[in-house]
């Protein structure tokens, strides 16, 4: 996630226009249809490893690995990992899911990446949220989220949206995860395997944007400046959001947000820029 600074807000702010710090009300998790024991996920199948003849200890296991990954030497890598993974370590079970996911130094294998996460999931979705590793398996949730709203193709992991829901809700309610939050929030401003409910999703999106989640803070910004179903147009307050996502906006799939940001600022008036810039002045002294 790309960050801000002060100087490179101000010189947006100077340029372009204007922002508005929306008060959206931090939502705590109401436990009616969004709460829930840790998801019953599918127990992961994972090829057996044998251990290393002279066990490490876990910590050592993953260091190892580590550093051979980056030494290039990927079998050594992989096993001290697989090592480690088969053990419950959720960062080594989590760094095999990322792999395997994004073909990093093997043959991409949305199943294998789609089993590390299960385990992660199954394995430690009770973990204290203020631990290290609490943000490998915040993570891990929206990885099987995201599998879960697509589907693996040749597979038996087919298109559940509810299922999705259910792994972005956990990691979004029980780990405050801004990714996981911001998805869930997609889910109901879009409807897709949920009644659509803007005004919730809004609380979402505000809760992940106070956290500079960029994407969520330009969709908040679009749904403040248009206005929605349960949600009052506030012109000013989406422009600042708009600002901030512009800002962050780095890579050639964020054209979705420079197009809003640019639709915004063509049609907001005068007043609305005016006051945008007094709510982004605001945020940049005091981060709310």
């Amino acid at each position: 996630m790309r960050m801000f600074d002060r100087s490179s807000l101000l010189a947006l702010m100077g340029a372009l226009a204007a922002v508005a710090l929306a008060p959206v009300a931090a939502l705590a998790f109401d436990g009616s249809t969004d709460t829930a024991a840790a998801p019953a996920l599918p127990k992961a199948v994972v090829p057996g490893v044998v251990a290393p003849a002279k066990a490490r200890p876990l910590e050592e296991a993953v260091r190892f690995g580590t550093q051979a990954l980056r030494s290039g030497d990927m079998e050594k890598g992989i096993d001290s990992l697989r090592y480690a993974a088969d053990q419950g370590h959720a960062g080594a079970q989590w760094k095999l899911g990322r792999m395997y996911a994004e073909g990093e130094g093997v043959e991409r294998n949305d199943i294998k990446a789609f089993e590390y996460f299960t385990q992660v999931a199954n394995m430690h979705a009770d973990d204290n949220p203020s631990t290290p590793q609490a943000r490998f398996v915040a993570d891990a949730f929206v990885a099987l989220g995201a599998y879960y709203l697509e589907g693996i193709p040749n597979s038996k992991v087919r298109r559940d949206p509810g299922r999705a829901r259910d792994m972005f809700a956990y990691a979004a309610s029980y780990f405050g995860d801004p990714e996981a939050q911001y998805h869930l929030a997609r889910l109901y401003i879009d409807g897709d395997g949920v009644s659509r409910d803007p005004r919730f999703a809004a609380r979402w999106l505000g809760l992940a944007a106070h956290k500079g989640q960029y994407q969520a803070q330009a969709t908040l910004g679009g749904l403040l400046f248009k206005g929605d179903e349960g949600v009052p147009r506030q012109g000013a307050r989406g422009l600042m959001w708009l600002t901030l996502a512009r800002e962050a906006a780095a890579g050639p799939d964020d054209k979705w947000v420079v197009d809003l940001y640019d639709d915004a600022f063509s049609t907001a008036d005068s007043d609305e820029r005016a006051m945008a810039l007094v709510y982004l002045e605001q945020y940049v002294k005091t981060g709310r």
